[in-house]
């Protein structure tokens, strides 16, 4: 009648366990999700974007076959938002831009000793600086 001596019986399926990774909307499909279709009916519009950041429950989650595949209904626009966020080769103006940058992040001091200023920046140009990062003030009318 009390306490099993061996503690909680445990069910055999999980009742609380969720799955970060989220999945494909389509029925019987269990592939990961990588974008999310929007309907916006106003404008008869299908929008398919970069996975959103949480799951809302107007739009719908579409692994990579899927969103490929998407058709929209005739006099339906589908708008295909690009993710920006995909890998892609470097290129030769990537690199020298690269360079670039980390040359300049390394002159600070070099051009505050040649204005003679004490390093805070040049405030008859309206610069600030703290530590590498520069704010520059829009000039005043």
């Amino acid at each position: 009648m009390g306490e099993s001596r061996r503690g909680p019986v445990k069910s055999a399926v999980p009742s609380n366990v969720v799955s970060l990774v989220r999945r494909c909307s389509r029925t019987a499909c269990g592939r990961p999700a990588v974008a999310t279709l929007t309907y916006v009916y106003a404008d008869s519009t299908a929008v398919l974007g970069p996975l959103a950041t949480y799951a809302e429950p107007h739009c719908y989650d579409l692994c990579a076959e899927h969103s490929e595949r998407l058709t929209a209904p005739r006099g339906w626009e589908v708008v295909r938002l690009s993710d920006g966020s995909a890998p892609s080769r470097p290129t030769g103006d990537d690199l020298e831009a690269l360079a670039n940058a980390v040359r300049e992040a390394a002159r600070p001091h070099e051009r505050a000793a040649e204005a003679g200023g004490g390093g805070t920046g040049g405030s008859r140009t309206g610069e600030t600086r703290r530590g590498h990062l520069r704010v520059l003030r829009s000039p005043e009318p």
